[in-house]
């Protein structure tokens, strides 16, 4: 926190929080590769080491604004997976000491649990049972559902607050501060999903990031964060954002942080289907009663 002229003090934000799947893996070349190697131990291919670098340099021209800037720093966060490590390091080859703070294991990021040795027939068969019955409450024998990823990914959100709000991290307040978490796709799908308040209706039809793609959450001259400030209307559709959507991340762009967004559809509208007509009825039953 930074110490403010009257004795109070001001929680200091990241300008940035970034999400970054994973390079292109063995098992997302070869689905079999699952049936003899247990998932937290697959390996990045060459291919996906060298989009992890280049996504470490597009991440570092961001923070920098292409070697302009020196007053930033960044903190890591990653899955404790082979492949997100690998990803992390590759990334990492951008950076020099100074501008890192620091890095974190975050077990409560790692991959949606599909169980153990994955039979290739046998999961072909199960994520077809997954479209019929909704990928984000179907669970997958003896493994997770989208459910469960999203309750613990909103475990690590409180903590990552508790770092923000007790300024753990100890970061110059002059410089800005930016968050690196370096994941997988379902694992970043629901935390956009968390934060931003999507409906589960809105998650289905969320798509996955691909691999070692970077999707920015920047923080508006109002406090909000927002993706529509890096990212254009075309990619956001790209992603599975609804208009509505991507309506309200323009909003938060430029939204006062704790303003509340009456023109976004799902936090009431789409609850209720008789709230349309009834407003001036209400303002009449309001006004009778003041005047009796």
């Amino acid at each position: 926190m930074r110490k403010q002229e009257d004795g109070s003090t001001k929680t200091l934000f990241p300008k940035r929080i970034i999400l970054v799947r994973h390079g292109e893996s063995q098992g997302n070349l070869d689905g079999t590769a699952y049936a003899t190697t247990p998932d937290y131990k697959i390996k990045l291919t060459q291919h996906g080491l060298d989009q992890c670098k280049l996504a470490g340099e597009k991440i570092h021209d961001l923070l920098s604004d292409n070697g302009k800037k020196n007053n930033w720093k960044v903190f890591f966060y990653v899955s404790p997976y082979e492949r997100t490590r690998s990803t992390l390091r590759e990334i990492g080859r951008s950076f020099k000491r100074k501008e890192m703070i620091g890095v974190r294991e975050e077990v409560r990021i790692r991959e949606q649990d599909f169980g153990n040795f994955q039979v290739a027939e046998r999961m072909k068969v199960i994520k077809e049972t997954r479209e019929r019955f909704g990928r984000f409450f179907y669970r997958f024998p003896e493994g997770e559902s989208a459910a469960d990823v999203f309750d613990r990914v909103s475990s690590f959100l409180e903590s990552l607050w508790r770092d923000i709000d007790m300024h753990r991290l100890r970061n110059d307040p002059a410089d800005d501060l930016n968050f690196v978490i370096v994941s997988h796709g379902l694992a970043s799908r629901v935390f956009l999903m968390k934060w931003f308040k999507w409906t589960v209706e809105q998650f289905e039809y969320l798509n996955n990031p691909g691999n070692a793609e970077v999707r920015v959450m920047q923080l508006g001259p109002g406090g909000e964060y927002s993706l529509a400030i890096h990212h254009t209307e075309e990619e956001m559709l790209e992603w599975g954002l609804s208009p509505d959507m991507i309506s309200d991340q323009k909003w938060r762009a430029q939204a006062h942080r704790g303003e509340w967004n009456e023109n976004c559809p799902w936090y009431l509208d789409s609850f209720f289907d008789h709230l349309s007509n009834d407003t001036t009825e209400d303002s009449d039953d309001k006004a009778d009663k003041f005047l009796t």
